[in-house]
């Protein structure tokens, strides 16, 4: 059976304000950063969260899987202000 995947970007919009992405992809953020917590194999997490075959393409997998953490990271140490204050930047 398979489930419903938020469609995704390969990287998700970068920079210093909250992205209507980074919104919509706030869980899947929460849970990379959960498994990253549990010490998960990156594999597992790719193939299960952005329901990617890491053995059919590893290189791109891992970029979709860092890129993705490195967004979440920011969230808990910048982001997070913005939704705080209701999205606006500063």
């Amino acid at each position: 059976m398979r489930h419903s995947t938020p469609t995704f970007l390969e990287e998700p919009p970068q920079g210093p304000t909250l992205t209507p992405y980074d919104r919509e992809h706030m869980t899947l953020y929460l849970r990379l950063l959960d498994a990253e917590r549990d010490h998960a194999d990156w594999r597992e997490a790719v193939q299960i969260l952005f329901d990617l075959d890491p053995e059919h393409d590893p290189a791109r997998c891992r970029k979709i899987h860092d890129a993705h953490l490195a967004r979440a990271r920011w969230m808990t140490e910048q982001g997070y202000r913005q939704l705080l204050s209701g999205g606006k930047s500063g």
